[in-house]
């Protein structure tokens, strides 16, 4: 079902630095996943899915590859009369370069883009989130609470909950504190960076917050807490599903290994909620016990005369006869020479490992290769 209410705005201009080398010439939005897809696909798909028409991507860090995979809305089904995705840059420059202040800056500078198209609500996402989300039910819950703006919550472990901004609501899901990473969190359910607004009101809570010296610009830090102090009406929304932040090395690596490990609501093969890519035949097929590949996760147009185990090889890598791979990831373009070993690692785009090569991390810090290795 199709919206002329709801639009979309998914930031996609974070630097991605603890991504280390993959985002040194790549908008980590850009980064490569699961075979084919890239990871800004993922909220994308879910607005095709989700029949959100309107979508802005806010771009800004190494951003030229990112706006040219973006503007082709026809990927996504977002290309017919009147809808579209709509690459936007940031406007104002801040020490000589085109910057957003921060998260919140970012819809600042195009409020005048949102208002063109007379959203009655608007979705901010975060383009560096592998996850399948039906926002129809997130804008049904916003819209029967009568809420201000609904924030998508997610239960994650007591344990780990000091790593995120932790929502305590009463036993309506109604928001009555927000406490970014706290020490000693009162409840476990994060903010997924998810969020609907009424435009009406958000729009007034920007104009004020961008004449406001002392604040930092940002939904988490400035506009959430003024919502809250203001007594407006904020609700939680529980998702229950697969979610990951793939903001570091590790995570990335995590999240391509769920996809081997057949982790709930992570089926990329999956009709019915399809992730949409710039290859649009079938999506990267497990491949089962074989002379040299087991339980992996191999994307067409590879070519593999070595063993591979436990590992994703993505779109035109190639693995070379007597090489290794075991418990990997192996990005687009990428060789592995002959008789290389590599366990723990993800290979870069287009990065070569020479012959009998030799390279592991362990399950806890993974290898990130970055430059061709020849010894």
């Amino acid at each position: 079902m199709a919206h002329n209410k709801l639009l979309a705005m998914i930031l996609a201009g974070g630097r991605g630095t603890r991504l280390e080398g993959l985002t040194k010439k790549v908008a980590k939005p850009a980064v490569a996943f699961g075979g084919k897809y890239r990871i800004i696909d993922f909220p994308l798909s879910n607005c095709a899915n989700s029949g959100i028409d309107v979508v802005g991507v806010l771009t800004q860090y190494e951003s030229v590859q990112l706006n040219s995979y973006v503007a082709q809305s026809q990927r996504w089904g977002l290309d017919v009369q009147g809808s579209g995705i709509f690459v936007l840059p940031p406007r104002e420059k801040i020490e000589g370069f085109g910057l957003y202040k921060g998260t919140a800056d970012a819809i600042t500078q195009n409020i005048d883009f949102i208002d063109l198209h007379e959203p009655e609500y608007v979705l901010i996402l975060s383009g560096d989130h592998i996850y399948k989300m039906n926002y129809d039910k997130l804008l049904d819950s916003h819209i029967q609470n009568n809420a201000d703006a609904t924030i998508a919550v997610i239960e994650v472990p007591i344990k780990e909950a000091s790593r995120f901004g932790i929502m305590n609501t009463d036993e309506n899901y109604r928001i009555e504190e927000f406490e970014e990473k706290p020490a000693n969190p009162k409840s476990n359910l994060a903010s997924m960076g998810i969020y609907i607004f009424t435009w009406k009101s958000l729009k007034k809570y920007l104009q004020e917050d961008d004449k406001s010296e002392d604040s930092t610009h940002d939904f988490g830090h400035d506009i959430i807490p003024k919502y809250l102090a203001d007594n407006k009406r904020l609700f939680a929304h529980p998702f229950r599903g697969y979610w990951k932040d793939v903001g570091t090395v590790n995570s990335l690596w995590e999240s391509n290994m769920d996809l081997i490990d057949h982790s709930a609501d992570l089926d990329l093969s999956d009709s019915s909620w399809k992730i949409y890519s710039e290859d649009s035949g079938s999506p990267a097929q497990m491949i089962g016990s074989s002379a040299k590949v087991q339980n992996a996760y191999i994307d067409k147009g590879t070519i593999i005369d070595g063993t591979v185990e436990h590992s994703v090889v993505s779109t035109d890598a190639q693995i070379g006869s007597g090489a290794l791979v075991k418990n990997s990831v192996i990005l687009p373009g990428a060789s592995v020479g002959e008789n290389a070993s590599l366990e723990y690692v993800i290979v870069a785009e287009n990065i070569k490992i020479g012959e009998g090569v030799s390279l592991s991390g362990t399950a806890d810090n993974i290898l990130l290769i970055d430059k061709n290795t020849t010894k």
